[in-house]
């Protein structure tokens, strides 16, 4: 495929909204790790396309934020989860990378929020695959609900939003489950915002 044809067939794909969720035991990435990390990948009609989650083993010399694993001890079932079959960062976000690549449209990188995710997510892409797929951008789910809603940000907060707009869909604490959650909800979102 030449230059032109991969430029005509890019500008053609529609975007794939990547909802993503990471569990970390830290707020930052370097001095805490990424522990758990699941995608799911929607149409904007809220068609599932796929699937990513992986399980990650700790960085060399990072520790876990005394907080955030005050608060893992209340999460006992999602700490297992994550905790089980790990495997190296450098494994995972290649794999990750390819994954994304493989795509079948322009991948969006969606969560909420985005600035926690996406800052793990992007800190792991480029310092164990060398690249990201979703440059520097994130659409972040919050912002979106305080644009429709014509809320103050503060106030835009998922008890303050439709019903309407979530699915019965669990919010685990565990990276695949809460990406499938609010990719849903963005879809309703857009949907909504559309009509």
């Amino acid at each position: 495929m030449d230059e032109n044809e991969r430029l005509a067939e890019s500008t053609s794909m529609s975007e794939l909204y990547v909802s993503t969720d990471v569990e970390t035991d830290g707020p930052v990435p370097g001095p805490h790790s990424m522990l758990s990390l699941g995608s799911a990948v929607y149409e904007a009609d809220k068609t599932l396309v796929a699937t990513f989650s992986a399980n990650f083993e700790t960085l060399p010399g990072a520790n876990g934020d005394p907080g955030t694993m005050q608060w893992w001890k209340t999460q006992p079932e999602a700490w297992r989860a994550c905790r089980e079959n790990t495997e190296p960062p450098e494994l995972v976000m290649r794999r990750y990378l390819r994954w994304i690549k493989d795509l079948p449209g322009k991948p969006v990188f969606l969560a909420y929020p985005a600035a926690f995710d996406f800052m793990f997510v992007h800190w792991y892409l480029i310092r164990f695959a060398g690249e990201s797929p979703f440059s520097h951008s994130a659409l972040d789910i919050k912002s979106f609900a305080m644009a429709i809603l014509k809320k103050d940000f503060r106030d835009t907060t998922k008890r303050n939003m439709p019903r309407s707009w979530f699915d019965s869909l669990p919010h685990t604490h565990q990276a695949l489950d809460d990406a499938i959650e609010q990719g849903a909800l963005f879809c309703n979102m857009l949907n909504e915002s559309r009509r």
